[in-house]
């Protein structure tokens, strides 16, 4: 008989495909989380995983062979108290991961505070192109692949590489345990104000990312960033690959036609042309790493290139949501002023002859705090008008003085505001990293019974 993995938090995105892989590995598994609903939950009952809303003790009772303990959870929550007071043995999501499949694997490890997600299903799917058949696990369903998670074939897998903490008993990042032999490092500035006091402990958590990447992996990072540049001068073992826009970056990209997506790749004397879906120096820089990292097990970048072509994007990310009577509605995770911006001038460069409207709620657990505050009015400005939506919890006053636009505080009046003001052509960008308290779905609406 398999033996039987319990999931506490397992609705969340990587423990959702932790859980998938699990079981295509032969293990029973079953789950709980505190709500549980589609689209993980339907993934994975698909599966045949038996999921529990709540987090009663008296899952304990199945008597699991193992806990595996998602982050979310805490000392004095019932359920843990009661599995500390059992001799149920437990471990972290991380931890189990590391143990028992990639100690076996080739890990490509995507790490960075934005486009992770992004630049991870870039490479899965190039290696999937190649006919590599990689296992993955990505913090979002790949559009062309249907699933957040899978085993896939040996030896290569691809990771998206969280450096949030691991679990209430082990306060290292996620990433500590995945050991890679491919690692991009795409980005780095301070984020998780909730565990991080400064950007100096976030680089030491990237240091001791790189103490563990062997001498013969490689580390692919952008030239002539600060911060990236002192993580790797306190130590770097492994082989450097570094890609920007000019020199000295060993790959550079360079748009040819950024409207229509054509670009071009130099390295070594070599250039290759080829045109991608993604908008934007932020989406091509990641396609670059990406490009940069499948080469590193074999994949030539002519390979990538064409793979590239025929990428959809992630659930969630620069998403087109809806057309309705010439305006567009575009869903997007952005949660960081960087990402923010920088999303925003590859729409603004894609869409030249349309209004950028953008409705944003600043909700990640560091906007809340109010760290970005006084950033978030420069990131938004490429936007043409702007709707800020208040997140709950805010502990910053969040005026139209201190970011520009528009604020609300309630959902239906935002949207009330908004749709007279639309016209044929526009479009809006709505960004949040939750479910934006419902808005996307009544844009839509409104915008139906307004023009269909």
């Amino acid at each position: 008989m398999s033996k039987h993995i319990h999931i506490l938090g397992i609705c969340g995105t990587f423990m959702g495909g932790l859980a998938l892989i699990a079981r295509q590995m032969g293990y029973q598994v079953s789950g709980s989380d505190a709500n549980v609903y589609p689209p993980m939950s339907t993934q994975l009952q698909a599966s045949g995983i038996a999921l529990h809303e709540g987090y009663d003790e008296s899952i304990l009772e199945l008597k699991p062979d193992l806990v595996i303990v998602g982050n979310a959870m805490s000392r004095g929550l019932p359920i843990i108290e009661a599995l500390l007071n059992s001799n149920i043995p437990y471990t972290s999501g991380p931890q189990w991961l590391g143990d028992h499949l990639l100690r076996d694997r080739w890990v490509l490890a995507v790490s960075g505070t934005h486009g992770k997600t992004t630049t991870s299903s870039l490479l899965a799917w190039m290696l999937e192109e190649a006919g590599l058949q990689p296992g993955f696990l990505i913090g979002g369903v790949t559009a062309n692949f249907g699933v957040s998670a899978r085993l896939g074939q040996a030896p290569f897998f691809v990771i998206e590489a969280d450096e949030y903490d691991t679990a209430f008993f082990d306060k290292r990042s996620k990433f500590l345990h995945y050991h890679p032999r491919t690692l991009i490092l795409n980005n780095l500035e301070f984020d998780h104000a909730d565990i991080f006091d400064s950007l100096g402990d976030i680089q030491t958590q990237f240091h001791h990312l790189l103490r563990v990447v062997p001498s013969l992996g490689q580390v692919i990072y952008p030239a002539g960033v600060p911060a990236v540049d002192d993580v790797l001068a306190r130590g770097l073992w492994a082989q450097p690959e570094t890609f920007g826009v000019n020199a000295p970056a060993q790959w550079r990209y360079v748009w040819r036609h950024q409207a229509r997506g054509d670009f071009s790749i130099k390295h070594a004397g070599s250039e290759w042309e080829g045109r991608t879906p993604l908008s934007g120096d932020y989406n091509l820089s990641n396609a670059l790493a990406a490009i940069i990292a499948a080469r590193h097990v074999g994949v030539s970048p002519e390979h990538s290139i064409a793979a590239l072509a025929t990428f959809k994007n992630t659930k969630r990310r620069q998403e087109l949501i809806a057309d309705i009577g010439g305006i567009k509605v575009i869903d997007d995770f952005a949660h960081h002023p960087t990402a923010i911006r920088l999303t925003l001038e590859g729409l603004k460069a894609t869409h030249q002859n349309s209004r950028l409207i953008l409705v944003i709620e600043p909700r990640s657990n560091t906007m809340r705090m109010g760290v970005h505050a006084n950033t978030l009015a420069d990131a938004t400005s490429i936007a043409d008008q702007c709707y800020w939506l208040r997140a709950k919890n805010m502990e910053f006053d969040l005026s139209s003085d201190l970011v520009g636009g528009q604020v609300f505080d309630d959902v239906d009046l935002l949207v009330a505001k908004l749709v007279p003001e639309l016209a044929p052509t526009d479009v809006v960008v709505c960004m949040s990293n939750g479910d934006f308290q419902g808005l996307k779905d009544k844009l839509v609406h409104a915008l139906k019974d307004t023009y269909e």
